[in-house]
């Protein structure tokens, strides 16, 4: 109150927008297994995905067909969405993330269902995520990869040593 306002003329400047902010959803479509965990979860039952199966062939002789399913379509309704991000954290596979882009708008309300091919867009308007605090402790699976590799790494140059030495006299 003390201070005097300042307005924002917003088309022409840009504002200022936190590290993480929530604008709109983007997909990373390579990551979808067409799971239907998003869909299933959305509260607002916003989240459309058609799919089909497909039939991959045997990777080696002698092996067995392999059926895996195919994204047709991904769209979500922004007009229903109402950004809780709950299809975002019940992705097991990363295919979804906020984007901060906000300026979507639209004349009619029916455009505001965006299929993939524009979810796809805003996938690479995400930000990275936050570096790793260096203090903080290293996550168990890394210590235990790190002690694998090690072990193995320590055979291996055993192996070599042992196979450089000369054969002493008998």
């Amino acid at each position: 109150m003390t201070r005097k306002s300042v307005t924002e003329q917003y088309p022409d400047v840009q504002p200022d927008l936190a590290p993480r902010t929530r604008g709109v959803i983007g997909l990373f479509e390579e990551n979808c297994t067409v799971c239907m965990l998003c869909a299933r979860e959305c509260p607002d039952w916003c989240i459309y995905i058609d799919s089909h199966k497909e039939t991959v062939p045997a990777a080696a002789p002698g092996g067995r067909e392999r059926s895996r399913n195919v994204l047709d379509r991904f769209a979500i309704d922004f007009s229903l969405c109402m950004y809780c991000g709950i299809c975002i954290e019940v992705c097991p596979f990363d295919a979804l993330f906020w984007s901060p882009e906000f300026e979507y708008a639209e004349t009619d309300i029916r455009e505001l269902t965006h299929e993939r091919d524009k979810l796809r867009e805003w996938m690479w308007t995400v930000p990275a995520p936050p570096a790793l605090d260096p203090a903080a402790e290293e996550p168990k699976e890394l210590a235990a990869a790190r002690k694998a590799a090690d072990k193995l790494a320590a055979e291996r140059d055993a192996a070599e040593q042992q196979a450089t030495e000369p054969e002493g006299d008998a």
